[in-house]
């Protein structure tokens, strides 16, 4: 026996039969999934596809940011599917998603989805990169789970460990990174490519071996759960309170759970502290509030304590002799188009010029608030760590 679809049935008890007619459900059984899923074609262009036969008019929109969103219509064929074809494209990963009459929607035929808390977004590589996958030795992801009294919540991180770690008698060091507002941990594992980078950099003898761990930079105590926030309230509210819930985890939890569940080095040279965007803020609040506890620090398109409550770190980065003794590299990355930090990176740059404190300044031309800074950042400030 075969049984309808639950939704055409219910749709034509509400509102009559031609809503179930009308009412599209699967690509036909006689269509290969290769002519109606989106694809990377041989000369690096893209071919985006979507099967959506009772729409009237579909775009697909390519960009990190609403500044930045390029729309392309699609055109449809008699099978229903709209397709749009690119030029050639930069090996890289990209994101983009559907306007489908209006309504926004991941590419329903890509294992790709952008790892946010919202997801709206999809993602495809163009191969060619050092965010390949390549035929190299490679590291695991390990995932550790535990109960963060600090937080009451259980609590969940992800460490990238080189390969050879079993056989590896020294302590490694250990980079932690942080990502940005909206994203998960996962960002860092799938859209930043975070594994692939490091393998590939540590094949071609670039990097020195370390651990890269990866904590949610969201806490999600009570009171301080991101969705709850508007906009215009986040810099005066929620960074400031997240940020203090974070540093604790980071300082009373999670330093010591890696100490206790790997060999890595306890000595400031030994540890580097990362992050993109809130999780750039975040690296600075802890970064500076612990100065005794790490040597490297990467700021890329940060919230900064220019605008939001800083907790020691203005009164920290006034004793320059000390900041300048103590850190091996301080780094700041920013796209020069960047209309959503840019300001804030620009304004501690002025900061630390003014208080003569020791750093590195990255500006990306024609590139806003987007992982086309942040990986590129990372690659350059990896390969500086723990010489």
């Amino acid at each position: 026996m075969r049984y309808r679809p639950l939704l055409p049935v219910l749709c034509a008890l509400w509102l009559g039969p031609a809503c179930a007619q009308a009412l599209p459900q699967r690509p036909p059984e006689t269509l290969a999934p290769a002519s109606w899923i989106s694809a990377v074609n041989p000369d690096s262009s893209v071919t985006w596809r979507l099967w959506a036969p009772a729409a009237h008019a579909v775009d697909v929109v390519t960009g990190a940011t609403p500044d930045r969103y390029v729309s392309h219509p699609m055109q449809k064929d008699d099978q229903g599917i709209w397709s749009f074809t690119s030029a050639p494209l930069q090996p890289n990963l990209y994101e983009y998603f559907f306007n489908v009459d209006g309504f926004r929607s991941i590419d329903t035929g890509s294992a790709m989805p952008k790892p946010q808390r919202q997801v709206n977004t999809s993602l495809i590589l163009v191969p060619g990169s050092l965010l390949d996958e390549r035929q190299v030795p490679h590291g695991e992801i390990h995932t550790l789970t535990w109960h963060s009294t600090v937080l009451d919540r259980e609590r969940q991180l992800s460490v990238w460990v080189p390969p050879g770690s079993d056989s590896r008698k020294e302590a490694l060091p250990v980079l932690y990174f942080y990502h940005g507002f909206g994203d998960t941990g996962l960002s860092a594992l799938i859209q930043a490519r975070l594994p692939q980078i490091m393998d590939n950099l540590l094949a071609e003898g670039k990097i020195v071996p370390m651990l890269v761990v990866i904590p949610d930079t969201e806490t999600d105590m009570a009171g301080i759960v991101p969705e709850t926030f508007a906009p215009a309230t986040r810099r005066d509210t929620f960074y400031a309170r997240n940020a203090l819930a974070a540093d604790k985890e980071l300082t009373q939890e999670i330093i010591p759970h890696i100490a206790q569940r790997y060999n890595v080095r306890s000595d400031a040279e030994g540890r580097a502290l990362a992050g993109l965007s809130q999780g750039g803020y975040q690296t600075l609040v802890s970064g500076m509030r612990h100065l005794d506890q790490f040597a490297w620090l990467g700021i890329f398109s940060g919230v900064t304590t220019e605008t939001v409550p800083d907790f020691r770190v203005s009164a920290q980065l006034k004793k320059a002799s000390a900041v300048n003794h103590q850190l091996k590299l301080l780094s700041l990355s920013a796209g020069e188009e960047d209309i959503i930090t840019g300001r804030d990176m620009t304004a501690l740059k002025a900061q630390l010029e003014q208080l003569k404190i020791d750093h590195d300044w990255h500006s990306y031309p024609a590139l806003g608030h987007e992982m086309d800074v942040w990986r590129p950042a990372y690659i350059e400030f990896v390969q500086k760590l723990f010489r």
